[in-house]
């Protein structure tokens, strides 16, 4: 096997990396999204129980049925909501920053291992 072989096999391996980071990458910016708006939900609402009296009846939908439920359970549930919501949005930023220096350092690698395969394939 000539060294431009091995060379363009592992240039083909890296590219192929490269993609599968992408597509790591995009489901994590996805479900960033997504919790961000779950987030703004919990959030309108929580602004909601702070605007009504204690003994205000509250409900919640549970499926087609609305079920009468206490203010204050009904609040400390949002609350936890915000709070696990925050924490997971916190990881997948990690996670994403993390898949970035990751993309970086493929697509250096990339660029040497292309570069190599032309010096190679002039010679």
């Amino acid at each position: 096997m000539s060294a431009a072989t091995v060379t363009q096999q592992q240039l083909e391996r890296q590219v192929g990396e490269f993609q599968n980071l992408q597509k790591e990458y995009s489901k994590a910016v996805a479900s960033r999204s997504t919790l961000e708006a779950q987030l703004k939900e919990n959030e309108m609402v929580k602004k909601e129980f702070d605007n009504i009296k204690d003994d205000a009846t509250v409900y919640k939908l549970i499926g087609p049925v609305l079920v009468k439920q206490d203010r204050p359970e009904a609040a400390a549930n949002v609350n936890k909501r915000i709070e696990y919501i925050t924490g997971e949005i916190k990881r997948l930023e990690t996670q994403i920053k993390s898949f970035e220096e990751k993309q970086e350092q493929k697509k250096m690698e990339i660029v040497r291992l292309q570069t190599a395969f032309e010096q190679m394939k002039q010679q």
